[in-house]
C-alpha cells in the first residue's frame, strides 16, 4: 500500500513539473497533470 502511494505521489509531482514546461494556461495544466496522474496510477496498479 505504501508503494502505490509513493508511486503516485511521485508520478504527481513528475507530471506537474513536466506539464510545467509547456506553455499553458493553469487550468489546462492542472488537468493534463491530473489525466496523466491516473493514466499512471491504472497502469501501475496493472
Amino acid at each position: 500500500m505504501k508503494k502505490l502511494a509513493y508511486t503516485f505521489i511521485l508520478l504527481f509531482s513528475l507530471s506537474v513539473v513536466l506539464t510545467g514546461c509547456r506553455e499553458e494556461t493553469t487550468g489546462e495544466k492542472v488537468e493534463d497533470a491530473v489525466e496523466d496522474v491516473a493514466d499512471d496510477v491504472e497502469d501501475s496498479v496493472d
